[in-house]
């Protein structure tokens, strides 16, 4: 890692810490994800898994990857570093307004969409993987995606993904594909819409209530994208839209404005999202 000044430690999970970086050929920061050494051969599999799929997804809403390799057996994965929050900070500070909600929705889904195509579901689709920068919303941290040939590191039965934004079918062990990064998506803008998790409770009550029933819209929604959200929040995996309709509908089509009289053009409204790297 000689070409790379690693700085300070700027976030990091239970398998890498991510340092804020200098790229010396380059000359740009960049953000280093260096994962914990000694990885067991389930963490070595997950990390090959991750590296793979970063360096086939190109796309200006996810998180490029710029440069990987092992220093002191401990892999590493260069990315770009965009400066701005997680969305899940932006959340804290109180609800977003339903014009950026829908817009960052769009820019999202159609990130989602680009990936999907790819045969790769994302299975971990939450505010604190999409990051919010000057450019727009960057979804990150695919160390837990899946391919279309269902390689993964879990064993079947096995739940992966984060209790608080799975679908009913990752909570019940069966097999997930895209439509289950469809239901997180559908958390993900509830949430933006209220300023709080659609399941509340422990780790397991949050699990089982999404088994029990659908998220609530809330009212006073556009109708467009009030139906589109309980369409993406539909328990039945096969009652879902796909991404790129998700995209569509809210990067396209024409809303009912909210109040009328105001005649906001929400459209004009979808460059405003902003988000940046996922410590992952």
């Amino acid at each position: 890692m000689d070409r790379y000044r690693v700085d300070e430690r700027i976030g990091g999970g239970a398998t890498a810490d991510v340092h804020r970086a200098w790229d010396r050929v380059a000359e740009r920061e960049v953000a280093i994800k260096l994962f914990h050494s000694a990885p067991c051969p389930a963490q070595r599999h997950r990390q090959a898994r991750e590296l793979r799929i970063l360096d086939r997804l190109r796309h200006p809403g996810l998180i490029p990857l710029y440069d990987s390799g092992i220093e002191n057996g401990r892999t590493y994965l260069v990315m770009r570093l965009v400066p701005g929050p997680a969305l899940a900070d932006r959340i804290a500070g109180g609800p977003l307004p339903v014009e950026d909600t829908i817009g960052l929705g769009a820019r999202l889904a159609d990130a989602l969409s680009y990936v999907h195509r790819t045969g790769i579901t994302h299975r971990d689709v939450k505010p604190a993987n999409v990051l919010l920068g000057p450019d727009g919303p960057l979804l990150g941290d695919f160390g837990v995606a899946q391919g279309a040939d269902g390689n993964r590191s879990t064993t079947s039965g096995s739940v992966v993904g984060t209790a608080a934004y799975m679908a009913p079918e990752q909570v019940r062990g069966q097999p997930v594909g895209p439509p289950a990064d469809i239901f997180a998506l559908a958390l993900v803008l509830l949430e933006c819409l209220s300023g709080q998790r659609e399941y509340l409770g422990s780790v397991t009550e949050s699990a089982v209530a999404r088994l029990l029933r659908e998220p609530k819209v809330p009212e006073g929604l556009p109708s467009q994208f009030a139906d589109l959200l309980r369409r993406m929040g539909d328990r039945d995996p096969s009652g879902r839209p796909d991404a790129r309709e998700v995209a569509a509908v809210l990067g396209g089509a024409a809303l009912t404005p909210l109040r009328p009289r105001r005649k906001r053009r929400v459209a004009s409204l979808f460059k405003t999202a902003t988000v940046a790297f996922s410590p992952g």
